[in-house]
């Protein structure tokens, strides 16, 4: 089952967040962050929204998608980002159906894009993305931390 998160579940979205920051190279895990973060998100859909995949009752899966607006498009669009299955439960399609739900309900919403991040050298995420209608941009994304 997919849904749209609650703030009952940021407990369950807690070792879901430290795996992926385990796995990513720019990112180290900082729980208090992390808690902080998806606090702020559950608190305010004006952030954005966090989506859960369950099995048997269970949340093994998450993704977030963050709003903005685009001037080039001249409305709403999304960041998404944190898109994790417990590797425990990987490849019975419970990511699709995860990533599936989060891009209707930000179409639905009137996201006129979504755009989103992967290590570069994570081909596997890259083929998934594509599957789900992601092409390579050229644009490049540039950080500055603050």
């Amino acid at each position: 089952m997919v849904r749209v998160a609650t703030v009952e579940d940021l407990e369950a979205l807690m070792p879901l967040l430290i795996s992926l920051f385990t796995q990513e190279v720019e990112f180290q895990p900082n729980r208090a962050l992390h808690e902080k973060a998806l606090a702020e998100i559950l608190a305010d859909e004006r952030i954005g929204h966090l989506f859960v995949v369950e099995h048997e009752g269970k949340i093994v899966g998450m993704v977030s998608a963050l709003y903005t607006v685009s001037t080039a498009l001249g409305g709403e669009v999304a960041l998404i980002e944190d898109m994790v299955v417990d590797q425990a439960y990987r490849g019975k399609q419970l990511g699709s159906e995860l990533l599936s739900f989060a891009l209707e309900f930000i179409k639905q919403k009137g996201c006129l894009r979504a755009t989103l991040l992967t290590d570069s050298d994570n081909v596997g995420a890259q083929k998934f993305y594509a599957r789900h209608g992601f092409e390579t941009s050229s644009m490049m994304p540039l950080r500055k931390r603050m």
